[in-house]
């Protein structure tokens, strides 16, 4: 006996937006080389060399289109060809081109890297094929390299967003592009990392990540720590936002004043990698339209400008060796999107962006008349200066 209810007739329940969308920005596959052909041992025949698997960098693609191109698919190359009588050497298997998208670092599945793909058209080798049959194989030929990789993508943005969970990030995000993170008064609304566009009059663009909150720990990898930071590895600028009010992890975690917040960041981005201290950078002090948020911010002013000298006063648990200095310090209030103070952030953005670019092609040009000047010496020296017998 078959009973029909009201249950039958429900819509299967959908996954849950964010699952649904959002960036992939690590994905594994397997990959195996092509086979060797069979050799001729009657005359020396040598099979055709099994083809390589290459990947290769194009503009305009995501890990979610590899992923949806490649999960049906059987990723190895071409079997070289049999020797013959005909054709003593072997045709060599056909080479596998699997298409990436650009900023990609491949890793094998211990973790070892195998290179970068940092330009269009890089071309990376990730499993060799087999040799073909010969003397040396006993005329068999040999299997292809077979492995899983691994494909890990660092955002190419101009601007990294940096902060601790519910400090208004995805906040400025929408407020700054067309971007639509998800907002809420409760930490970790954002679990996937987002990208937004700045856009200007003149149609300068600049791209700005939206990172996943961090937590304390997060260079040690607590809270997928890793999987985040990596991201901000190739932004031009590391824009940090903190609440003024400070902040508290959970239950477990005491509360963290706003300047024990940039203390804090400061720590885990050098603990994590020294180097991106030399960014340039830019703090956003946020939800300043909070209950005495002018006076605490009026106490923490002159330390805020002024952290190296003030270290001391701090728990040494969440003293960094290297303090960073902030190019600017902006206050603001961004869930009232006030249009003037969103138009003035954007432009310092750009202004911070230009210095230090136009710094860095200075500096270059430098290291390039250096060079030149070097070598018409060096061909001065070698027409004019006297030969010594």
């Amino acid at each position: 006996m078959v009973v029909l209810t009201r249950v039958l007739y429900c819509a299967a329940k959908l996954p849950r937006k964010y699952r649904r969308q959002g960036l992939i920005d690590s994905l594994r596959i397997h990959v195996s080389g092509g086979t060797g052909g069979s050799g001729l041992p009657a005359y020396g025949g040598m099979g055709g060399a099994g083809g390589n698997v290459y990947l290769v960098s194009k503009e305009r693609l995501t890990l979610r289109n590899v992923k949806y191109k490649l999960e049906n698919m059987k990723l190895k190359a071409g079997t070289g060809g049999d020797s013959s009588k005909k054709g003593l050497i072997g045709i060599p298997g056909t080479d596998l081109n699997i298409k990436v998208p650009i900023g990609i670092t491949v890793y094998d599945q211990n973790r070892i890297k195998l290179g970068t793909m940092d330009s269009k058209d890089t071309k990376l080798v990730v499993a060799t094929g087999g040799i073909g049959g010969c003397e040396r194989t006993g005329y068999c030929g040999l299997k292809g390299q077979s492995r899983t990789i691994v494909l890990d993508l660092q955002l190419l943005a101009d601007v990294g967003l940096i902060g601790f969970p519910n400090a208004g990030k995805s906040t400025f995000l929408n407020a700054i592009s067309k971007a639509k993170s998800k907002i809420a008064d409760y930490p970790f609304t954002t679990i996937k990392p987002q990208v937004g566009i700045i856009k200007y009059k003149d149609h300068r663009e600049i791209s700005v990540a939206d990172l996943p909150g961090l937590i304390e720990g997060a260079h040690i990898n607590k809270g997928m720590g890793h999987r985040f930071l990596k991201h901000i590895e190739r932004t031009k600028l590391l824009l940090f936002i903190v609440d003024i009010q400070g902040c508290k992890f959970s239950i477990r975690h005491k509360h963290r004043s706003c300047l024990e917040t940039v203390l804090l960041l400061n720590k885990e981005i050098e603990l994590y990698n020294p180097d991106l201290l030399d960014r340039p950078t830019m703090i956003i002090v946020n939800k300043m339209d909070t209950n005495g948020a002018n006076e605490i911010y009026n106490e923490i002013k002159l330390k805020l400008n002024n952290l190296s000298e003030f270290l001391s006063e701090f728990d040494e648990s969440i003293q960094p060796k290297r303090v960073l200095q902030f190019d600017d310090i902006i206050t603001t209030s961004l869930i009232l999107q006030n249009a003037d103070e969103i138009r003035e952030i954007k432009t310092k953005i750009r202004h911070i962006i230009d210095k230090y670019e136009e710094a860095k092609i200075s500096i270059q040009d430098m290291d390039s008349n250096e060079d030149c000047l070097r070598t018409k010496l060096k061909k001065q020296m070698q027409q004019y200066a006297p030969t010594l017998l």
